[in-house]
């Protein structure tokens, strides 16, 4: 009896890391406010993990294709049944995120005779005013975040933090153009791809030889993110979404289209 408890912990940690490995190969997710509104961007092989989820409110994802799925028709039932039942307004990120993801995800996450759900999941919100944007991220066991001018997603804390910590030194991103917004946020996404497969790189190296000293964190320059970018479009597409603030009617989500999207390209991956 006494090691019922002891033996759900153990079950709880393997979990942990049977989904960290999951997401190894995943596709980081960046979002962020500019002056017109919210954009977000990744980059896919065919499946799309940019969304829209009500009039103001769109969603990125990692991990599994039919997890992604299920919550995501998940949201949009429930953001359309609140909008019925009470006014579009009451359709908010935060109040989809507290009582439609996160008991969902948690629950699914803490049975650990059912299995969890893959996914890391972004939502965000455009405001009349930059500083009214919400950005908010639930990892795979339950737990979610909100936060202000941008938000992302990656394969590890560690990743997450590298990326933010460049965002961070972008100053001005809330008033600037849609065209800085996609550089920024296509520098924030290969530094974290590079991080990602850094980190795997330096996790194979240390299963097979334990003495290896792990290399230095350093954020690469701008002509190897660049590099690593263009190598990575051979293969995939980058997918990319705004919120406009300022658009016409109720729905602000606009996917953009390749040839919009290539205009907006930085100059070194034009090349």
């Amino acid at each position: 009896m006494y090691e019922e408890p002891y033996r759900w912990v153990e079950a709880v940690g393997n979990r942990r890391q049977y989904l960290d490995e999951q997401f190894k190969q995943g596709s980081p997710v960046v979002a962020l406010s500019y002056a017109d509104g919210i954009l977000l961007l990744t980059v896919s092989r065919g499946t799309p993990k940019l969304y829209e989820i009500y009039d103001r409110l769109g969603l990125g994802g990692m991990g599994h294709p039919a997890d992604l799925e299920k919550l995501r028709f998940n949201l949009l039932e429930m953001a359309h049944v609140e909008g019925f039942n009470r006014s579009p307004s009451d359709v908010t990120g935060a109040r989809l995120m507290k009582n439609g993801l996160a008991p969902i995800i948690k629950q699914a996450f803490e049975e650990i005779y059912k299995a969890p759900f893959i996914v890391k999941i972004l939502l965000a919100e455009v405001g009349l005013k930059p500083e009214k944007d919400t950005f908010l991220t639930i990892n795979y066991d339950g737990t979610f975040e909100e936060t202000a001018g941008w938000a992302v997603l990656a394969a590890t804390p560690a990743v997450q933090l590298d990326m933010s910590a460049y965002l961070k030194h972008e100053t001005g991103l809330a008033s600037a153009s849609l065209e800085r917004a996609a550089g920024s946020a296509l520098h924030a996404w290969a530094i974290g791809s590079m991080a990602q497969q850094r980190a795997e790189a330096e996790g194979d190296r240390d299963a097979s030889k334990p003495d290896t000293l792990p290399v230095s964190p350093t954020t690469p320059d701008t002509a190897a993110l660049f590099a690593h970018l263009r190598e990575t479009v051979v293969e995939k597409t980058i997918e990319c979404a705004v919120l406009e603030r300022g658009a016409p009617g109720s729905s602000k989500y606009r996917a953009l289209k390749a040839d919009e999207l290539g205009r907006l390209l930085p100059p070194a991956m034009k090349g």
